[in-house]
């Protein structure tokens, strides 16, 4: 069985496993973070799905601490769905891992071999390419905190982007759409937001960009990210889970933190910009 290994562990996150389920439990306590620990009341919705940043976890955790304390809401779920983008532009432009497993300090998580295999028939996009998983963090980093609240309990549907673009999102999030109808999951879009600008510019742009997510405008949201110059990492994912959402029934998005690199760690020269957002039912 095929093994995808850490690439950031030690880096982004610890690789000690006692240290690092204490640091994604402080993450929710920080001063920044949600204010308690999972899990939150439960929902009666079938589907949970946010936006959670990947940065190194001392950076952008306690902004991600907000977007899974909301999925910590679905009990018993079925598939977890995780779209990132690659950053290193290795391997195919948009990429599951078909059969195999994804380890953590904190264990492992399988990959759900038959929703690759649907998701690859349906999208017509997709190909089955470990490889273009090997280096990348964004998904990598949101494991941690899905296996905090459920263990290694939940099959994992990873899904890679280099191809950013909204036929391509439209393309994932159709084929997603039907996938997911029926089944009980967590769908997560990782994505930092302005990277290094000081915090006013980064903020502004930010908030220009999150603007579009609030109102659901996908082409408006594409707009403002080539306009304002937003260097968004994930924005293909973003657009992809926005889309999946609305088709989904989640078409009312709503902001649970925004904050920057600065706010963090202090240094307010060059930020990033974290945003933590969920998709609710009206």
């Amino acid at each position: 069985m095929p093994v995808r290994k850490p690439a950031v562990s030690g880096q982004f996150y610890p690789s000690d496993p006692t240290e690092l389920s204490r640091l994604i439990d402080e993450c929710y306590t920080h001063g920044l973070g949600p204010g308690t620990l999972p899990p939150a009341p439960a929902t009666d919705a079938d589907i949970v799905a946010v936006v959670s940043p990947h940065a190194g976890y001392v950076y952008s955790g306690p902004v991600a601490a907000h977007s899974y304390y909301h999925v910590s809401s679905l009990r018993r779920p079925d598939l977890a769905v995780v779209v990132g983008p690659n950053h290193y532009g290795v391997g195919s432009g948009v990429a599951t891992f078909g059969e195999g497993e994804w380890t953590t300090p904190l264990g492992r998580m399988l990959v759900d071999s038959e929703a690759a295999a649907e998701l690859v028939a349906l999208a017509g996009v997709v190909s089955m390419d470990p490889e273009a998983h090997r280096l990348e963090h964004s998904i990598e980093v949101q494991l941690p905190f899905l296996q905090r609240i459920y263990g290694g309990a939940v099959p994992l549907l990873p899904i890679s982007l280099i191809f950013q673009d909204l036929d391509t999102a439209e393309a994932v999030s159709s084929a997603l759409s039907k996938l997911l109808r029926g089944k009980r999951a967590i769908l997560v879009a990782s994505s930092d937001l302005t990277h290094y600008e000081p915090p006013t510019a980064a903020r502004e742009k930010d908030m220009a960009l999150l603007r579009e997510v609030l109102k659901m405008d996908v082409r408006g949201f594409y707009s403002t990210l080539e306009g304002l110059n937003v260097t968004a990492c994930g924005y293909g994912a973003i657009a992809t889970v926005m889309l999946t959402a609305r088709a989904l029934g989640l078409a009312r998005p709503e902001l649970l933190k925004y904050a920057t690199s600065g706010d963090t760690s202090g240094d307010n020269v060059q930020v990033v910009g974290y945003g933590a957002l969920r998709f609710v039912s009206n």
